[in-house]
């Protein structure tokens, strides 16, 4: 993957490759075939100093893919997924999830190789949330014979098909809340 991951770069270069990667994020959503020259220039850097950082199309788009599922990872922590209580971790994770996935859409979408960093830490983010789901299962929140991989999946469904309705609140406090509320109790009338 270029010089980002080999050795910590100066805070300039760091603040470069930050630069490029959001400008990466923004072009390939729009146009996934952009070239690293329309990169470079919504990045406001020279196309050479993309090269510097990444030797290729490849490399930055796994570099992006990379940073946006740490960038997921941190969302997850930041919900304290293990000391919160599970319905407050739920909410809170849900939301911080909403927010990374909205603004990293491509980078997240894009199809990556198994021993890759994103895979590896997508999986990691997988065995969090089963662990979460856990906690609430253990607090009766979720049925005790559930299949908890299953919720997860309905889960992460829920959460695509939040950031994909075009009259769905955008808010990811009231997302959150909607998709927690609809995976613990379902569509039907709450008594």
């Amino acid at each position: 993957m270029g010089e980002t991951a080999a050795q910590p770069l100066r805070a300039d270069a760091e603040r470069s490759v930050r630069a490029i990667l959001e400008a990466a994020e923004r072009v390939l959503a729009e146009d996934p075939g952009a070239s690293m020259e329309q990169i470079a220039a919504a990045a406001g850097v020279a196309r050479t100093t993309i090269h510097r950082r990444f030797a290729s199309r490849q490399a930055l788009i796994e570099a992006l893919a990379s940073s946006a599922a740490r960038r997921l990872a941190r969302a997850v922590d930041d919900g304290r997924p293990d000391t919160a209580p599970p319905l407050v971790a739920m909410h809170r994770i849900t939301a911080n999830v909403l927010q990374v996935k909205g603004a990293w859409a491509f980078a997240l979408g894009v199809a990556q190789d198994p021993d890759s960093e994103a895979a590896a830490l997508q999986r990691d983010i997988a065995v969090r949330c089963v662990a979460v789901l856990k906690r609430a299962q253990d607090a009766g929140l979720i049925a005790p014979d559930a299949d908890l991989d299953w919720v997860r999946r309905v889960y992460y469904a829920l959460i695509g098909e939040s950031l994909h309705g075009t009259d769905a609140p955008t808010d990811p406090d009231t997302l959150a809340a909607r998709i927690i509320d609809t995976l613990l109790h379902g569509t039907g009338p709450h008594t």
